[in-house]
């Protein structure tokens, strides 16, 4: 199992990103997918998630201003992530399933 996230970068506050993990090696289709986010010295914590059927999830920090989907046809999730605040500032990694399949971490910095 692959994962490759990419999108991060630098943005001021109020500002949007798209954070993309491209996948190989999985039944894609079937499996739930999970945009998780670390601080230093913090736990990883969970972002949102989608199931394989379509059913998403958000920490409530980020419901009305993020949005997961995916595109099944590319095995590809996606983290639209609006009006960005400081405190989103992280390591934003993807995950597959409940196991050890993470992407390598894309770092989100949002300035004030």
């Amino acid at each position: 199992v692959q994962l490759q996230a990419s999108g991060g970068g630098l943005v001021q506050a109020g500002g949007s990103l798209r954070l993309s993990c491209a996948t190989s090696g999985l039944i894609f289709g079937f499996t739930i997918m999970g945009w998780y986010r670390q601080i230093p010295g913090k736990q990883r914590e969970l972002v949102a998630s989608i199931t394989g059927g379509g059913t998403t999830n958000y920490a409530d920090a980020v419901k009305g201003r993020f949005s997961i989907s995916k595109d099944n046809t590319k095995a590809t999730v996606y983290l639209d992530m609006n009006n960005l605040r400081p405190e989103d500032t992280a390591v934003y990694y993807c995950r597959a399933g409940l196991g050890d399949d993470w992407g390598q971490g894309t770092l989100v910095a949002v300035s004030s």
